[in-house]
C-alpha cells in the first residue's frame, strides 16, 4: 500500500493535500530509521488536465499525471474545496468514472469536507454512512438523500471509502493509514510531531464504521459493561462468569466480533481513561493508575509505554505543552 495519489482541482484547499503528504513523508522517514529496508512511498498528484491548478490559497502547481494516465494506486485522496463543488462535478463526468474505476480496483479512497461530494456523486456511498463539513450538512443531505449522513461523527468509514469532516479529521485518517502501511510506532511518532495535543484515536467515539456495530449482541453487552466498569478490578475469568459464558468461548467470540481479545480491549479502555486524566487533572501518576484499575504502578507504566511509546509523565508534558498563562 505504497502508491498514493492526490487528485487536484481549482479552488481546492491546498492543506488537504500538503498536510497528509508531509505526514506521509514524516512516517516514511521514521520507518526508515527503524528499518532501512522499509517501504518507500510513491506519492503523486493527478488532475483533469496538466495545466496549472489554482488553489484557494492563491498559489498554483501542475499535476504530475492526467487521471487517465495514472497507473493503479493504493490510496486516493480527494481534496477539500472552498466553494460549491457542483459546477466542477457537472463539468467533469470523467472524474466520476475514474473514481469508480479505482474503487473497483480496490483503492482506498479518502475525501474531506465539502470534497466528500466527489464520492457522493459516484453513487458509491448510496445507502452507506458518510460525513462532511458541518457547514454543508443541510445541502449535502438535500443533494444526496440516499446517503446516511452522520452529523455527529468526524470520520466515517464505509468499506474502502473514508470521509472526514475536517482537516483535523483528515490528519487522524492519515495517521491510521500510516499504521496500516508501517506500524503503530511510526503512526504514533507522526501523531506526536504533527498534533501536540494528541487527539482521540481514529477509532474513538468520533468515528463510525459501517461494520463497527458487529452482530454479536452478547459481546456488545459485554463491551458496554466493560466501558462502565473498567476502573474496577476485573479478571477475564470473572468477566466470563458474570455473563455465564466459558472463558474460552468469551475469548473466541470477542476476538471474532471485535478483532481484539477482551483483555486487550480492557487495557485500551483503561489507558484511554488514563490519557484523559493525565491531560485534564493534576492527579499523581500513582493515583491515575489506581483510578483506572491498576494497583501496580510499574505494570501501569510498562503497559502505557508499550501502547503509546511514551511514559505517562512524558505524555502529560506533551499534551499540556500548549497550555500557557497570559499573566
Amino acid at each position: 500500500m505504497n502508491h498514493i495519489t492526490f487528485f487536484c482541482c481549482d479552488q481546492m484547499l491546498a492543506s488537504s493535500m500538503t498536510l497528509p503528504i508531509e505526514m506521509m513523508r514524516a512516517g516514511e522517514n521514521a520507518a526508515q530509521v527503524q528499518n532501512r529496508n522499509s517501504t518507500a512511498l510513491t506519492i503523486v498528484t493527478a488532475g483533469l488536465t496538466q495545466e496549472k491548478v489554482q488553489t484557494a490559497a492563491g498559489f498554483s502547481f501542475i499535476p504530475d499525471y492526467l487521471i487517465e494516465d495514472l497507473p493503479k494506486t493504493d490510496i486516493l485522496f480527494l481534496p477539500a474545496l472552498w466553494r460549491n463543488p457542483k459546477p466542477n462535478l457537472r463539468r467533469n463526468p470523467k472524474l466520476i468514472e475514474w473514481i469508480k474505476r479505482l474503487h473497483s480496483q480496490g483503492t482506498l479512497i479518502c475525501s474531506v469536507g465539502i470534497g466528500v461530494s466527489f464520492l457522493a456523486e459516484t453513487g458509491l456511498l448510496n445507502d452507506k454512512p458518510a460525513t462532511t463539513h458541518w457547514y454543508y450538512f443541510d445541502r449535502f443531505q438535500k443533494d444526496y438523500p440516499n446517503i446516511q449522513l452522520k452529523r455527529q461523527h468526524f470520520i466515517v468509514q464505509s468499506g474502502s471509502l473514508y470521509s472526514a469532516a475536517s482537516l483535523n479529521s483528515l490528519a487522524d485518517i492519515t495517521v491510521y493509514f500510516l499504521q496500516r502501511i508501517y506500524n503503530k510506532l511510526v503512526a504514533m511518532h507522526v501523531e506526536r510531531h504533527f498534533s501536540h495535543e494528541v487527539r482521540k484515536a481514529y477509532n474513538s467515539t468520533s468515528f463510525v464504521n459501517e461494520h463497527s456495530q458487529h452482530p454479536d449482541e452478547d459481546i456488545i453487552q459485554i463491551q458496554v459493561w466493560m466501558q462502565k466498569h473498567y476502573p474496577e478490578p476485573i479478571t477475564m475469568v470473572e468477566l466470563a462468569t458474570t455473563f455465564d459464558i466459558s472463558l474460552r468461548t468469551l475469548n473466541r467470540r470477542f476476538k471474532h466480533a471485535t478483532g481484539s481479545t477482551p483483555l486487550s480491549y480492557l487495557q485500551q479502555l483503561r489507558i484511554d481513561g488514563a490519557k484523559d486524566l493525565l491531560k485534564n487533572t493534576n492527579l499523581s501518576i500513582y493515583d491515575i493508575a489506581s483510578n483506572v484499575g491498576y494497583s501496580d504502578l510499574s505494570h501501569f507504566n510498562r503497559l502505557f509505554k508499550r501502547l503509546l511509546a511514551t511514559s505517562p509523565t512524558q505524555y502529560r508534558e506533551m499534551v499540556r505543552a500548549k497550555l500557557f498563562s497570559t499573566q
